[in-house]
């Protein structure tokens, strides 16, 4: 009974082109829906941007988001099994469908009768024609000619039958890394001060097996975070000198990354995604360098600076009596030094000193943050392979299978002819070949 289920209902099912067709859109239609919504970010990020009153477009909001885990479409199981549906829907077609008719078309065979050239799209006779002629111009052609007393198969483009097959190959391919990448590979966030070493902790989204991916032998190093500015003030480009250390701290890796520009190792990769300000280096006198966090700031109302700015409070005094609130803005060394009254007191470049309070105050550097987003998806490979068999795929599908039949009876050459695809220039090069055909003089006695 299951055998022919199997045979009867399901196979045919999934074999369907329609059936495939509705599962490519439900995946594109998902997808698009992942690229929409910012994936794996914290439940805290969906409370805030999508909140329940209102709700987006009157039902999207972080209880839909994460009830049906649209916060991470690509890793959820519903997704997955839609991708091997298709899959499956694709093997099916391949096994039933696409190799059948590449055997078929493999076949050669002759016609021995003038009747049968009728059901041909294109037929013709000619009088006073030779086989062994038509053979000579089909094979400049580059078709395949296959010929015995008096009858002729020729073909040409079997390519184009092989092209869906390496189209389904690569699509498959192309699902199995997704699948693969999704079940083994990680995703994580850091945000590192310039000067400090990590290991990848932070993991925001991983597959069931991806434990063996996450680095546990070695660890990246900050050396230095920088950013680009144009001359008008606005951010250019961000920079971060990395070193990769191995057990022992050695140095084995040392790049600087930026946008578009991310460090690889051992399958591991770490994007330029963020920055922040973590703290400011100063001295008051001649005190050993001093270091404090900086807090980000958002200035509220049409007084404030219009964009976020970092600030702490810097005692000057030892029984922290006094101090000055310092605010900058960016990473360029501009710091703006506040009295306790809230009055704009004096502005500081780095490396520059200032008399606050009885005391001199000078502003060492600022310390940057790098925000980094590290992946590892061991599917990538099999996924880029795959949309490079299925380009090629695509190219071999666009050739076209031509086959020629021919009949000599007589002094009356039967020739006819079909095409899958370009039936226009079939029938053209078709014309052509009988046109340039030698016309024989008959045999006298």
């Amino acid at each position: 009974m299951i055998k022919k289920f199997l045979r009867r209902e399901l196979l045919p099912l999934l074999s369907d082109l329609k059936l495939a067709i509705a599962l490519l859109l439900m995946i594109a239609l998902f997808s698009i829906s992942g690229t929409v919504i910012e994936q794996g970010e914290t439940p805290d990020f969906y409370r805030q941007n999508y909140p329940e009153h209102p709700a987006l477009f009157g039902f999207l909001s972080y209880k839909v988001i994460q009830a049906t885990e649209l916060n991470h479409v690509y890793s959820a199981w519903w997704f997955l099994a839609l991708l091997i549906l298709f899959g499956a829907s694709l093997t099916t077609c391949t096994f039933r469908r696409q190799l059948p008719m590449l055997k078929v078309a493999k076949r050669w065979f002759y016609y021995t009768k003038p009747e049968s050239f009728r059901k041909l799209a294109l037929s013709t006779e000619l009088s006073g024609r030779s086989i062994d002629a038509l053979c000579q111009q089909l094979d400049r052609r580059s078709y395949k000619v296959f010929q015995s007393e008096g009858k002729l198969y020729a073909r040409k483009g079997l390519m184009g039958r092989i092209g869906p097959i390496v189209v389904h190959a690569s699509m498959l391919l192309v699902l199995i890394g997704a699948i693969w990448g999704s079940l083994t590979g990680f995703m994580a966030q850091e945000m590192v001060p310039s000067g400090e070493t990590f290991q990848v902790k932070n993991i925001t989204e991983s597959g069931i097996w991806s434990k063996p991916q996450i680095p546990t032998d070695w660890s990246v190093r900050v050396n230095r975070f920088w950013i680009d500015y144009t001359p008008g003030g606005n951010i250019d480009q961000f920079y971060s000198d990395l070193s990769v250390l191995d057990k022992s701290g050695g140095e084995v890796d040392r790049q600087t990354i930026f946008v578009n520009k991310p460090l690889r190792y051992k399958g591991v990769t770490f994007y330029q995604a963020n920055w922040d300000i973590a703290a400011v280096k100063f001295t008051l006198n001649k005190s050993p360098v001093l270091q404090l966090p900086l807090t980000r700031l958002q200035p509220k109302g049409e007084g404030g600076l219009g964009r976020q700015v970092w600030g702490t409070w810097i005692p000057t005094k030892t029984d922290l009596s006094a101090g000055v609130t310092l605010i900058t803005p960016d990473l360029q060394g501009t710091f703006l030094l506040y009295g306790e009254d809230g009055k704009l007191l004096t502005t500081v470049r780095s490396n520059g000193s200032t008399e606050v309070n009885g005391v001199t105050l000078t502003i060492e550097e600022v310390v940057g943050s790098t925000g980094l987003q590290i992946k590892a998806d061991p599917g990538i490979p099999m996924v880029y392979t795959g949309f490079g068999l299925l380009m090629l795929g695509v190219i071999m599908s666009y050739v076209s299978h031509s086959q020629v039949w021919a009949l000599q009876v007589g002094e009356t050459l039967y020739i006819g002819g079909k095409t899958n695809r370009a039936k226009v220039n079939f029938e053209s090069e078709l014309v052509q070949v009988l046109e340039n055909l030698p016309k024989e003089s008959p045999v006298t006695a």
